[in-house]
């Protein structure tokens, strides 16, 4: 980066042609909601709408000329009132109706959630802009307006397409925390995305020299207001993005922003494809537009949001004084138990020269010796100790082994199974014993209780023709045939009175 005081950066050129990268003018069309008219032609004229031969037209007839004429004529119109009366389906449809001191109109939104934008400012109560189609309900004969976006009343249209663009963007995930792409710690080279005669540029680059002056700052200069200029800046994103194809050196981070200012004047990073060239872009990108207060698009797409240009170029470069002083810190913390381990073993060396080891050693080191050797024949035992248990585990794992042979096995589970052939033949012999005497004992009980008894008792039962039981003389009538059940067998009748 040149010193402070000089030209700062110079116009990129185009590796195709001498022409600027921004001399290109882009115009974008903010278009206005057209009503929506079908192209029709009366066609009937003439023989739907005819009148009889009477002169009178049918109901049906000239209520669905007057929604064909509504319907043709007034098309889609924004109106503006009081939602009343609002109910909400469980398919989905809205029905409510905007009043004013005046008058009222029936509104209807089908599948509102998924047809209908800015659903969820109908409130019973809430003044709102309802944009849709007049046309009439020919059951009701009752005219209603067919609604397909919604607005709080007083929302203008720029902020109405914000939110709109907002709720689409978020719901595709491009606001995702895990698409955010972590900046680099201590950058090299930075990419700077703004105007090149901007208040912006001259901030970021003040505080990049004061806190990083080791940085190269790489200036992509666009219109950052006025038509076209959205398509500009996603150029310029997409060319960062994309640095060796377009002769560009490649950046560890991308700044995107410009100064502060109406809403009409940060709307160019509000725009789809500016949020979108943001989102695709390889290199993470901080969104730095406009002062505190100001939020766009951009903001939420971004790997990171800077309140302002300057505190953007806080954001992402650490400042050279700070850095100073924590390694500064850093040396002196790692020079104290260096020094205080140096001082240790001096003290210990000159000790060293001054003890006995210095006039006998012999002597000094009997005494080690003597413990060495003890803890030699100590672990010498030990390991003997250890091998003979392991050994007598062996021998003992070996004779359990052999009580387990395959062959051993076979030969006990035989012998259970035909124990248990035996146990299953004797208790399945007892079980059917026990069920045949309980069997004849419920015989004898049916025999006792049953009709059979009864009728050898003297008793008979008397049933129609088709099978009911005649308990009652008002069930039959004179001529129906009877059966009539005694002990020795039926006997058929009919019934004279």
């Amino acid at each position: 980066m040149e010193a402070p005081g000089r030209q700062f950066g110079k116009e990129l050129r185009s590796s195709r042609g001498g022409k600027s990268l921004s001399d290109r003018e882009f115009s974008l069309h903010i278009g206005k909601t057209l009503p929506y008219h079908a192209d029709m032609r009366l066609q009937e004229r003439g023989h739907q709408y005819q009148r009889g031969d009477d002169g009178v037209m049918s109901v049906s007839r000239l209520v669905r000329r007057m929604k064909n004429i509504l319907e043709i004529e007034i098309g889609d119109v924004w109106v503006e009132g009081e939602v009343s009366n609002l109910r909400k389906q469980g398919n989905g449809h809205f029905y409510f109706s905007v009043k004013d001191d005046k008058a009222q109109l029936a509104c209807a939104a089908f599948n509102a959630e998924r047809r209908c934008s800015g659903h969820e400012a109908l409130q019973d109560g809430a003044r709102v802009r309802v944009l849709g189609e007049v046309t009439i309900y020919e059951a009701r004969g009752q005219a209603q307006l067919i609604v397909k976006r919604v607005q709080p009343a007083g929302v203008g249209e720029l902020q109405a397409r914000f939110e709109e663009l907002k709720k689409k963007l978020h719901a595709e995930g491009l606001f995702a925390e895990e698409l955010k792409k972590p900046l680099p710690g201590f950058p090299r080279v930075i990419g700077l995305i703004t105007s090149a005669s901007g208040a912006a540029l001259q901030d970021m680059v003040s505080v990049l020299t004061r806190r990083a002056p080791w940085v190269k700052a790489v200036l992509f200069p666009v219109a950052v207001q006025g038509s076209g200029a959205a398509s500009g800046i996603a150029r310029a994103i997409k060319m960062m993005s994309d640095p060796e194809n377009h002769g560009l050196p490649r950046c560890d981070v991308v700044v995107v922003g410009r100064g502060g200012g109406s809403l009409e004047d940060l709307w160019n990073f509000n725009e789809e494809e500016v949020a979108r060239a943001i989102a695709n872009c390889s290199i993470p990108i901080v969104s730095a537009v406009g002062h505190e207060i100001d939020f766009t698009i951009a903001d939420f797409v971004a790997d990171l949001r800077a309140p302002t240009p300057s505190a953007a170029a806080e954001l992402i470069v650490p400042d050279e004084r700070e850095l100073r002083n924590k390694l500064q810190r850093l040396r002196d913390g790692l020079q104290r138990p260096v020094h205080a381990k140096i001082r240790s073993a001096q003290e210990l060396i000159r000790f060293a020269r001054r003890g006995v080891l210095a006039h006998d050693s012999q002597r000094v080191l009997r005494e080690p010796i003597l413990r060495a050797d003890e803890v030699a024949a100590t672990m010498r035992r030990l390991v003997a100790d250890r091998i003979s248990a392991r050994e007598q585990r062996i021998s003992d794992r070996r004779t359990a082994w052999k009580a387990r042979h395959p062959r051993l096995v076979v030969e006990r589970r035989v012998e259970g199974l035909r124990q248990f052939r035996l146990r299953y033949s004797q208790q399945a012999r007892h079980c059917l014993q026990s069920a045949f005497q309980k069997m004849e004992r419920l015989r004898q009980l049916v025999r006792t209780l049953g009709p059979e008894s009864a009728f050898e008792r003297g008793f008979s039962i008397t049933m129609s023709k088709s099978g009911t039981l005649v308990t009652d003389p008002e069930q039959v009538e004179n001529g129906d045939q009877l059966v009539t059940r005694v002990a020795g067998g039926t006997i058929e009748s009919e019934v004279v009175k």
